[in-house]
């Protein structure tokens, strides 16, 4: 259980009625409430799995919410980041999430850093609070919030989503729990796994995922019942499943004694397998895709390598589609060698990513292609406003 002080703390008449709900379960109860109200949590991103963390820890009664995040609202983040609303569009995403707080609960004192977590300023953050929670979305962050609640023996609740997927567990309890490198030893190649831009994500998802995490840490603060340290839930929208994996520290795990370079370690700049074959791929700029498509070239073909929902919201003009799938699991290869025969080849994709991987993928087949840099989103920002954003 943490050893939180609630010898100072009490609950005014308001939080009694607020709280009545909690304060009648045997296994909260006044003292439970009392250590909700002690408790410090900080939570790392307001996304998808931020939104409805923080709002449920803010209506449970967790006294203190830390809240990292320097991005701001999209019209693209309303589908599933429930906290924020229509009229916080274009405004920092931390001052929307603590009006939201406020008003489910302003006994809750909110702490805002909008900042990027780095390595030079996670420990100063973090220090302060109890439990930090994982609502990121990149594989750098995570290992740097993972490798810091080592340091600072705080529990780290994760959770993350990818299209109808979840998963969620406790890491670093205790000095004898997991963390996430007995789950992800090594970060995987760079682009691998797209992101929910590229990806796409089920709205309701992250707000599943966010509450088991939220449940969690409610669980931890109140001591009652028994969290997932040493087990990762595994979560199927589609099917509507459960399943569960034992997770256990691995004797081969690295000692953590100190923040390292994340996006070196990630690969992020070209360091890890794959990312050097991936950095040697030609790219060009929309700038130029624009006037080459304006010279008329007859020897030039844009390949879009997008999925078919993706295309039916946006195109660029005379873009032929093959998406990516079709291109490496190789049933695509003779289309896009006959189509491609005796001219310059160009491919894109939603941020230039997947076309990047389409090209080392054609490569293996001696197709060689450009990249278009920033993809259809470049496009759209750059140089045809009228192309869709999504």
């Amino acid at each position: 259980m943490l050893p939180l002080n609630t010898s100072d703390i009490s609950l005014c008449p308001d939080e009694i009625a607020r709280f009545s709900r909690h304060l009648i379960l045997p296994e909260v109860g006044m003292e439970g409430q009392k250590r909700l109200k002690a408790a410090a949590v900080l939570c790392v991103g307001t996304g998808g799995l931020g939104s409805p963390l923080l709002l449920y820890l803010a209506a449970a009664g967790v006294g203190r919410l830390g809240i990292v995040d320097f991005d701001v609202v999209d019209y693209s983040n309303l589908q599933r980041q429930v906290i924020h609303g229509t009229s916080w569009v274009g405004k920092p995403k931390i001052e929307s999430a603590k009006h939201r707080i406020h008003e489910i609960n302003p006994h809750c004192q909110v702490d805002l850093y909008e900042t990027a977590l780095t390595s030079e300023n996670a420990l100063e953050i973090m220090t302060p609070y109890d439990i930090i929670c994982d609502g990121t979305d990149n594989f750098p962050t995570r290992y740097l919030v993972n490798d810091a609640c080592v340091l600072l023996g705080k529990p780290n609740v994760y959770g993350s989503i990818f299209r109808f997927e979840g998963q969620a567990t406790v890491f670093n309890l205790d000095p004898e729990s997991p963390n996430y490198r007995d789950l992800f030893p090594e970060p995987p190649p760079p682009g691998l796994v797209p992101s929910c831009a590229e990806g796409g994500v089920v709205g309701v998802l992250p707000g599943i995922i966010g509450i088991i995490q939220a449940t969690e840490t409610i669980k931890i603060i109140t001591g009652i019942g028994t969290t997932l340290s040493g087990r990762l839930l595994l979560f199927d929208a589609l099917t509507m499943k459960f399943r569960e994996l034992k997770l256990r520290p691995s004797k081969e795990r690295p000692v953590i004694d100190k923040l390292i370079d994340y996006q070196e370690f990630c690969g992020v700049g070209g360091s890890a397998p794959g990312q050097e074959e991936a950095g040697s791929v030609a790219s060009i700029s929309v700038v130029d895709l624009k006037a080459l498509l304006d010279s008329d070239a007859k020897d030039l073909i844009l390949l879009d390598v997008r999925n078919p929902p993706e295309a039916a919201i946006a195109v660029i003009s005379g873009a032929i589609l093959v998406p990516l799938d079709s291109i490496e699991d190789g049933s695509a290869i003779e289309r896009v060698k006959e189509l491609s025969m005796g001219k310059r080849l160009y491919v894109h994709c939603k941020l230039g990513g997947r076309s990047a991987k389409a090209l080392i993928a054609l490569r293996r087949h001696g197709i060689e292609g450009i990249n278009i840099e920033g993809g259809i989103e470049a496009w759209s920002k750059e140089i045809d406003p009228s192309v869709q954003r999504y």
